[in-house]
């Protein structure tokens, strides 16, 4: 079943404009079996996170040569050395943040754009920042061929924001910094939320949520043990 998924799903976005509908049933329903049995039977309940995780096409955020990946419990190689996120770790970081459809969301890691792309059905825009150029100009490519129009992509370092864009009502990192980067806390609105895989590259990371009161972040809650790839850039300035 998976190799016809995969040619169906060639067919449709790559030879361009094609229809099959059934790769859309056999798709819908490998991602309907993820969201169950990855996303749901771990606890995640919120329904408008399990409506987007089965909206949003994984397949299609993931390079040919993975496509049998797709839709299992594993962490998917995108290349660069960067991974996408199991279902059940994204699941973690949407149903955690609470993204709301007035929310203007940053994220720092666009990679495949997938995450990006689950955040777009839930807020009004959503801002990604990709530090390795490949990853941020095919995310970008990938994003506008599949239509999702409130996503902007932007090529940097994402340790400095993006202020143009600011303030953000929401901030999530999907590359672990040692110190929460100043120039985030300030583009982050006022009751505005930030949520980071905090240690850098320490092995044991922590996935913490934080709130802006009075101009000061408060930490709300500690959220999992977790590791995500160490942030780089001016994150690293200094190390030796």
């Amino acid at each position: 079943m998976r190799y016809l998924i995969l040619f169906c799903f060639i067919a449709a976005f790559v030879i361009g404009g094609a229809t099959c509908s059934r790769c859309d049933q056999n798709i819908a329903s490998e991602q309907h079996a993820m969201v169950e049995r990855r996303v749901r039977f771990r606890g995640i309940s919120d329904e408008n996170v399990l409506k987007v995780m089965r909206d949003v096409p994984r397949v299609a955020f993931i390079t040919e040569e993975h496509h049998k990946m797709a839709y299992d419990d594993v962490r998917v190689p995108t290349g660069h050395g960067q991974t996408l996120d199991r279902p059940y770790e994204d699941a973690l970081i949407l149903n955690t943040i609470k993204i709301k459809p007035t929310d203007n969301v940053l994220e720092v890691g666009t990679g495949s754009g997938y995450l990006a792309a689950l955040m777009s059905r839930l807020a009004k825009n959503v801002y990604t920042i990709e530090i390795v150029p490949e990853l941020g100009n095919r995310a970008r490519e990938r994003l506008a061929k599949l239509m999702y129009t409130n996503i902007e992509v932007k090529v940097g370092d994402g340790f400095l924001g993006w202020d143009e864009k600011a303030p953000f009502d929401v901030i999530i990192l999907t590359a672990s910094p040692a110190t929460i980067p100043t120039p985030l806390m300030k583009q982050l609105s006022e009751g505005g939320r930030l949520l980071l895989p905090l240690g850098g590259e320490e092995r044991f990371q922590e996935l913490l949520l934080y709130s802006k009161k009075d101009g000061e972040l408060v930490l709300d809650r500690r959220v999992a043990p977790t590791q995500f790839v160490p942030m780089k850039g001016k994150a690293q300035e200094g190390k030796k």
